[in-house]
């Protein structure tokens, strides 16, 4: 509109200046008048392109993104706040483009809350654009929400080397791959869903032919008896310090095979010979690593249990071993900092601020799900997801 505009008064303008009768002025101040009047013309059409330009360039709704932000308090020492550059589509998101005025990306980060509110959006990720001087949001519709079941289907199972679909976000599919990040540490209070997140997890290992081992001390009675059929299920200590060091010899054997085939990791190793990955898992950890009210005999046999996941966690990546570990205790003690600090991918479902600090390093899971909720997640890239569920009884 503005575009048509524009060019109906260029039009105008240049229909009047024909009509002036610069001949009937003195003759010679007709010449200097004529270049005066076109001169002045051409001033104002290269203004009036340069204002239009500025509209068509500015997105549509701009100067009230920039006031909800200055409600919120997004703004510098200066009192000014983030002007949006431009907006565009990619993939499933809408991408906003921020000149940030000096304000920085924690800063960002830390109000994304009342950024969404504001604004009438999720906001799926924050990130600098190509260089400092921009902030990108990627976001979706605040009218947008999660389903509040979603059904496993078998056809959702991906087809890439040993990468495990979790649930839907808002911005598609939240997806881990075991070749990259060898390790997955889950957390949630009682009834958020975490041992269902963890099912699903194990039950795409075992769809992938994977050799899974779970820690049960519940006597297994967690897992129906589809999972004795597929998996070995250990429920008492010595026996399960006993599969934790055939584990580690197998790490210790496959760096020997791998070293003399030339291989560096299993990925490759797999191109000429056989080998399948190995899974230890955890429904809760906290009841195998707990040493409270124990013996000295008991300590020292749990010290060699924890002594046996923490070479895995340090060097189980290239080899093809991986530790998924689940937790519902807020204790910071149960896990040693080897075997934590090795463990890349975190996803914490409803629980309180020490359990989040736990898991996520931060208290985001906390405030981000609500109390009530059930298989709903947040990893540790600040990712709100729907966990699939499905159903046990598989084959």
């Amino acid at each position: 509109m503005a575009a048509a505009v524009y060019i109906v008064l260029v039009v105008i303008g240049w229909n009047f200046l024909q009509t002036i009768p610069f001949e009937n002025r003195y003759p010679f101040l007709a010449e200097l008048s004529r270049l005066s009047f076109y001169f002045a013309y051409i001033i104002i059409v290269i203004v009036g392109a340069s204002m239009l330009l500025v509209i068509l360039g500015t997105p549509a709704g701009a100067r009230k993104i920039h006031d909800n932000l200055w409600r919120v308090g997004l703004t510098n020492h200066a009192g000014e706040n983030p002007l949006l550059i431009r907006k565009y589509s990619e993939k499933n998101a809408v991408v906003m483009e921020f000149e940030p005025c000096g304000i920085p990306l924690k800063e960002w980060q830390d109000k994304k809350e009342r950024i969404e509110t504001a604004l009438n959006i999720h906001i799926l990720k924050i990130t600098h654009g190509k260089n400092r001087k921009r902030i990108l949001l990627h976001t979706v519709s605040g009218e947008q929400d999660l389903p509040d079941i979603l059904h496993w289907k078998d056809t959702e199972l991906s087809k890439k080397d040993f990468e495990l679909i979790l649930g839907q976000s808002f911005g598609g599919k939240v997806k881990v791959n075991l070749t990259k990040v060898p390790h997955i540490l889950l957390g949630g209070s009682t009834g958020s869903g975490k041992s269902v997140l963890l099912k699903l997890i194990l039950m795409q290992c075992l769809k992938k032919e994977a050799e899974v081992y779970i820690a049960d001390f519940k006597g297994g009675v967690d897992f129906s008896p589809a999972w004795h059929q597929h998996c070995k299920i250990i429920t008492e200590e010595t026996e399960l310090l006993d599969v934790l060091t055939m584990i580690v010899e197998e790490l210790e054997n496959r760096k020997v095979l791998f070293r003399e085939s030339g291989c560096a990791n299993l990925t490759e190793y797999q191109k000429y010979h056989d080998a399948k990955r190995y899974i230890f898992a955890c429904d809760e950890v906290a009841e195998v690593l707990d040493k409270t009210g124990l013996s000295k005999e008991q300590k020292e046999l749990v010290t060699k249990i924890e002594n046996k996941l923490s070479v895995i966690a340090r060097q189980g990546r290239a080899f093809g071993i991986h530790l998924i570990l689940a937790t519902q205790r807020p204790d910071a003690n149960i896990l040693s900092g080897q075997i934590r600090n090795n463990i890349d991918y975190r996803v914490c479902g409803r629980a309180d601020n020490v359990l989040s600090q736990i898991i996520l390093d931060n208290a985001d899971a906390a405030d981000q799900i609500p109390k009530d909720a059930q298989g709903l997640f947040l990893n540790h890239e600040g990712t709100v997801f729907r966990a699939y569920l499905f159903d046990e009884e598989w084959k």
